[in-house]
């Protein structure tokens, strides 16, 4: 099934959530945090992206997007 952009971003962003996990996980490097600061407004925002399209990514478990469905 083809993606929505939507879609796309969503995942993109849950992967490079991921990415910085592994990376924190490791090698004890948080890269939203060397390049934004600690918890500065920016780096608060990607945090928030990357926890919705986490959700987001739970929802379609069991919901389709219905942007994809058309």
């Amino acid at each position: 099934m083809k993606k929505c952009p939507i879609c796309k971003v969503v995942c993109l962003l849950a992967g490079i959530g991921a990415i910085n996990w592994l990376l924190v996980a490791f090698f004890n490097v948080n890269l939203v945090t060397k390049i934004l600061g600690e918890m500065t407004t920016p780096a608060k925002a990607v945090y928030a992206l990357i926890g919705a399209s986490g959700i987001l990514l739970i929802l379609a478990l069991v919901k389709d997007c219905p942007k994809c469905k058309e």
